[in-house]
């Protein structure tokens, strides 16, 4: 017997409210005898941390801490397409069926969510470490938010998966079943976009040139060694003091497969003719990704090169500002045709792993007049944290339900995080931009495992979302490795509880 999943309409990748449909296709080549066969939608997240080596030593020598592995439930949904619920009805609960050779096709539907539905569904046997079984140990500390994105950036350590998975059931406890999967990518909705304004947030940092020197010219082997010696009649032009602004629109929000709507303004603060030149450019989006096993925690970061330009050699004009001092921008071709690689996911936060961003301007700044161009060149930074969106947006009827849902109901998941404050030194606000504010934390009280309810109620918007139809509207590219089908995907896979039936396969270390 084989088996295999097809998909009626396989695309890039998968978001809220869409209809994941196909047949669950058997071939057998002869009279094969199952007991049930289940289609399940699932969504797990992943992290795998090790531990350190304890200065204690013990009869090996030293104390190695135990590797901790958790894992999160994000969705799971059941659909049995065999037997039919009428055939259950005329034979009855725990029978065994016999199929005749051949194919057979079994349809099955689902609808992907809002949120995820996360309870700690993890394997009694979760790691090996150094020959002995790990016991997984229990975690209430669960998110109740937007489905997370795929991600597969940190394999082995932080990993989010989805995926269809077909489990044909064999009554003989000495028969193995069947399994079949179908990786896919998930992409979800973006969060409802506040009101356009003309606020801007903004990072800064100040830095003062330096004065000219004059460098004297170096002795040949048939002339001597001269002093540089100032032109009288070339007056001396003051050294300026600039501060480099990093804008985005409030809130800073930047968006997959779309450039970034960045401004890089650079303020000349004292009063002198000299020309500021933009040498070199490059911008850089940084990703902190948080993973949490259990007692263990780890950030790892990684960064893509938006645009990196040398020689650009170009002199920026100047613009007087309200308060009187010289505005200069730079050019924002330079950076308009470079879109967020498809490989950035959106800003999220799940159970145990969650992903933040910044955003860095690297400019390198020289300054002169149009007799004397000094050759100091300096390299200015400044971050600003910023939220990644999807692109994806939310339909226009799930946003009109909920502005006109009761105040009684509990707030949405979709509360948009305001931004953190900006990295580096700054300087005092301006009139116009509105500089992030610090994220509030609030005190977390863990509750009892005794007030968790088996089973929570479902949110407001997936409550919502069995009425509305599909997203009709452009789909972002996003790429991530899918995983490889577990080992008895299209074969046998071991016998044995409802929890090993759920448990992903290992991640390749």
């Amino acid at each position: 017997m084989s088996v295999r999943i097809q998909l009626d309409k396989p695309q890039g990748a998968f978001t809220n409210l869409d209809q994941i449909s196909g047949v669950v296709i058997l071939s057998i080549l002869g009279p094969e005898t199952v007991s049930a066969i289940t289609v399940k939608l699932e969504g797990e997240s992943r992290s795998h941390l090790a531990g350190n080596i304890n200065p204690r030593r013990n009869y090996d020598g030293f104390e190695k801490e135990g590797s901790r592995q958790e894992v999160h439930k994000l969705l799971y949904k059941v659909l049995t397409v065999f037997p039919t619920p009428d055939l259950l009805r005329a034979t009855g609960p725990d029978q065994a069926y016999t199929l005749p050779s051949g194919p057979h096709a079994y349809p099955f539907r689902f609808k992907v969510p809002f949120n995820n539905d996360c309870s700690n569904n993890n394997s009694l046997l979760t790691s090996l470490n150094a020959l002995r079984f790990e016991m997984a140990r229990d975690t209430n500390k669960h998110v109740k938010k937007t489905l997370p994105p795929s991600l597969n950036g940190l394999p082995g350590e932080a990993e989010i998966h989805y995926y269809v998975k077909a489990t044909v059931q064999r009554p003989a406890f000495y028969k193995e079943n069947f399994r079949a999967t179908y990786p896919f990518i998930f992409l979800p909705i973006e969060p409802p976009r506040p009101s356009p304004n003309k606020r801007e947030s903004y990072a800064r940092r100040s830095h003062q040139f330096g004065p000219s020197i004059d460098v004297p010219e170096k002795p040949g082997l048939f002339r001597k060694a001269s002093v540089a010696t100032t032109d009288p009649s070339v007056p001396e032009v003051p050294p300026p003091s600039i501060s480099i602004d990093g804008r985005l629109p409030d809130p800073a929000i930047i968006t997959c497969n779309e450039a970034l709507p960045l401004r890089i303004l650079i303020t000349k603060k004292n009063e002198t003719p000299a020309t500021i030149y933009l040498r070199t450019l490059s911008i850089i989006l940084v990703g902190f990704t948080v993973i949490r096993a259990h007692e263990l925690r780890r950030q790892e970061a990684q960064s893509w090169v938006i645009m990196s330009q040398a020689h650009i050699d170009k002199a920026l004009n100047s613009t007087v500002g309200g308060n009187g001092n010289n505005i200069l921008e730079v050019d924002s071709n330079l950076w308009k045709q470079r879109p967020l690689p498809n490989t950035v996911s959106p800003s999220f936060a799940t159970c145990n792993i969650s992903r933040r961003y910044e955003l860095e301007v690297k400019a390198g700044l020289s300054w002169g007049s149009a007799q004397n161009i000094n050759p100091e060149l300096t390299v200015q930074s400044v971050r600003m944290p910023v939220e990644v969106y999807s692109g994806i947006a939310p339909p226009q009827a799930l946003l009109d339900q909920m502005a006109d849902r009761p105040t009684a109901q509990p707030a949405s998941n979709y509360n948009l995080r305001p931004p953190g404050s900006a990295n580096g030194p700054s300087t005092g606000h301006s009139p116009g931009p509105s500089r992030p504010h610090a994220q509030a934390q609030s005190d977390h009280i863990e509750p009892s495992p005794s007030d968790i309810p088996d089973e929570a109620p479902p949110s407001y918007e997936d409550a919502m979302a069995d009425d509305l139809a599909p997203i009709d509207g452009p789909r972002r590219d996003y790429h991530q490795q899918t995983t490889s089908a577990p080992t008895g995907s299209n074969g046998t896979s071991g016998k044995g509880s409802a929890s090993d039936d759920r448990l992903f396969p290992e991640s390749r270390r």
